[in-house]
């Protein structure tokens, strides 16, 4: 990828975790914004969207470094485990392992004795789903083979990525990072192979351009 799209990538990301995170947060505690929207406080307004704005850029960057974190370690599992096949099985059991802890690890953690077990399984459905999503249009988009690891990556990497606000268990945030981060996971797999493409369309018509021909200037004869 060329510096540009790279450059391009980060900053079309940032500026999706921003908003997502934004509208995500008047969401998710309404409650407690909606007195501001009541009285038209516009000052109040402004100064919580920017800081939803900010805390967005935190949870894109994560995102973002969690991104290229898994493509290093993708190709490290290439080399390992030397076929596609057998990596990809691998992908799929820390997959399963991943999903059982985000709701074993989080009743016997959290609940009260008693409690149901679905709103922990609700949180792990809430990973799963879009990360089935993603995981069929990314191999729509280059191949089968690409639907496992793109699940690997939206459901291990998007919950390695929540953990800090998984232990804290605070319902707000948990919800107020969770999108941001499905969302900015998701644009950065299904962008990276169209801005790839691009940069080698760019890399190929400047090699193109430097290619032009030079015509070798002749020498009249001297008369002397």
């Amino acid at each position: 990828m060329t510096s540009r799209n790279l450059v391009r990538l980060f900053m079309s990301t940032l500026l999706l975790g921003g908003l997502t995170t934004g509208v995500t947060g008047f969401i998710v505690r309404w409650d407690e914004f909606a007195p501001f929207f009541r009285n038209f406080n516009l000052a109040e307004i402004l100064a919580i969207l920017f800081w939803l704005l900010g805390v967005g850029f935190i949870f894109s960057l994560l995102s973002q470094a969690g991104f290229f974190a898994y493509l290093t370690i993708h190709r490290f599992g290439l080399g390992i485990f030397k076929t596609v096949r057998l990596w990809n099985t691998v992908q799929v059991v820390l997959i399963a392992v991943v999903l059982f802890d985000l709701v074993y690890f989080r009743y016997a953690a959290f609940a009260d004795k008693g409690s149901s077990l679905l709103p922990y399984l609700g949180l792990a459905l809430l990973v799963l789903l879009p990360a089935l999503a993603v995981a069929y249009l990314k191999s729509r988009q280059t191949n089968s083979s690409a639907f496992v690891p793109a699940l690997f990556f939206m459901v291990v990497a998007t919950t390695l990525e929540w953990v800090p606000i998984l232990r804290v268990n605070e319902q707000s945030w948990i919800y107020l990072m969770i999108f941001p981060l499905i969302v900015c996971n998701a644009y950065q797999l299904l962008m990276l192979p169209k801005l790839n493409q691009k940069s080698q369309e760019e890399r190929q018509s400047k090699k193109i351009s430097d290619k032009r021909p030079v015509k070798a200037s002749r020498k009249k004869p001297s008369n002397a």
